[in-house]
């Protein structure tokens, strides 16, 4: 049973642009809804129900409908099927779900999901009419962007056909906004919308996301100076104390794997333990594989740490594994230089928290982190392909506390400019009313 707020048989607020009923649909609640979910919570004025898989997430005024994992894709079918009969498997349940809650009287103003997983693609068949606002995060291709990027694991022709059929629930979805001027789609950076045909471009709005610029802050907003050993406290992380007299190295990813250029960061850190002997490196990340192939053996920790033996000295490089929320602010504030690595792929969150809290960014020169980071402006670009290089940028910024200054500064300069929760949430109301009252 569904707890809280008004009852599903109430009728909507006459006036749709001050209060609306909102179906949002993420297999992993909130997923890249958690701002502006909170932000409508948050202004009670509006009915908020979200259809996912079962987590132990929560947001007060929020409404969770679990829905059943659906059964697994037929292992027997083509592998370039499997992505897309698990999809339309999830879209059935999610629609099963939403029948349900339909028949509870919940009729959505608009409903809003991403469609990475599927899980639209039947919902306009239980509400025929309402208008849907879908998340395109990645289209796929083969070439030009993320694979074949990295020769040291070149993709076999073979895969194409797998890589192309992954774009089927892209192409689905999209059928759905060309034969529905209400039912449209978003997507966050000018990148991945550039990944998508350009027939799709008139189908999906740029909807920059934005950062809490109020957590995500400076240690002393309004004051960003050279770092100093007096501005420092001990700091804890796993079985480590970073030292205030120790500079701090930071690399954070969901995972550590090639996509992210944990492979490159690793093989910068031999000269970087040599060249400064009161540095230590913290590397945020699971053991598992988010993106790209599984290691030949082992993990991709496992396997670069084998490879770089006694250049990693295991007492000033700390692998915490995934960290709590707090921790890792805790880490961007005290970071005296911070790594951000990908492929030709999305660009992550932290990437843009990084910026937001004054950190001295050193990102690889591809074209997601171009469209946040200008060189010696707001941070330093470097080559994804060349470690040394890598150490070379960030023992630079170690050295350098005016250039380091002048990066912090630019840093949080950008992310007030570009990246304000404010002007992300004006921006999503403006092309939700757009869709629901013209």
């Amino acid at each position: 049973m569904l707890a809280g707020g008004a009852g599903f048989g109430a009728e909507p607020h006459p006036c749709l642009a001050l209060a609306l009923r909102y179906l949002f649909v993420h297999q992993n609640f909130p997923g890249q809804f958690l701002h502006f979910v909170r932000h409508l919570a948050k202004s009670k004025r509006h009915e908020i129900v979200f259809i996912t898989e079962p987590n132990p997430n929560h947001i007060p005024g929020v409404r969770k409908l679990p829905y059943r994992k659906p059964a697994p894709a037929n292992a027997d079918a083509h592998p370039g099927a499997q992505e897309l009969d698990a999809a339309l498997r999830r879209a059935d349940v999610v629609a099963m779900a939403a029948a349900n809650l339909k028949g509870l009287g919940f009729e959505p103003d608009i409903i809003i999901g991403h469609h990475g997983w599927g899980e639209l693609l039947n919902l306009a068949d239980v509400w025929p009419g309402v208008p849907m606002l879908g998340y395109f995060e990645f289209f796929y291709q083969t070439e030009g962007i993320d694979v074949g990027f990295d020769a040291e694991f070149p993709i076999a022709p073979a895969e194409f056909p797998r890589i192309r059929a992954k774009n089927a629930i892209n192409h689905l979805a999209l059928d759905l906004s060309v034969r529905n001027p209400r039912i449209h789609g978003q997507t966050p950076t000018r990148w991945q919308l550039s990944t998508y045909p350009a027939w799709a471009h008139a189908h999906i709005s740029l909807l920059p996301e934005g950062v809490d610029l109020v957590t995500c802050a400076p240690r002393s907003p309004g004051r960003i100076t050279a770092r100093s050993p007096a501005g420092h406290r001990p700091f804890n992380v796993g079985n480590a104390i970073i030292a205030p007299d120790q500079k701090l190295v930071t690399y954070v990813a969901r995972d550590l794997e090639p996509y992210r250029g944990f492979h490159l960061l690793m093989r910068a850190l031999p000269r970087l333990l040599a060249e400064r002997r009161d540095l230590r490196v913290v590397i945020v990340g699971g053991d598992g594989v988010s993106y790209g192939a599984a290691p030949p053996w082992g993990t991709w920790r496992e396997t670069m740490l084998a490879e770089l033996a006694d250049g990693i000295d295991p007492h000033r490089v700390v692998f915490p594994g995934r960290v709590d929320y707090g921790t890792y602010l805790g880490l961007l504030a005290r970071s005296d230089a911070h790594i951000y690595l990908t492929y030709p792929f999305v660009a992550s969150w932290s990437l843009r928290e990084a910026l937001a809290c004054g950190c001295v960014v050193i990102g690889s020169d591809t074209q997601p982190v171009r469209e946040f980071i200008r060189h010696r402006a707001n941070g330093l670009l470097t080559s994804f392909f060349d470690p040394a290089a890598l150490a070379r940028r960030v023992l630079e910024v170690l050295e350098d506390g005016a250039l380091a200054t002048r990066l912090r500064v630019g840093a949080r300069r950008h992310a007030e400019r570009h990246l304000a929760m404010d002007a992300y949430v004006a921006a999503y109301e403006a092309l939700i009313l757009k869709l629901t009252v013209g």
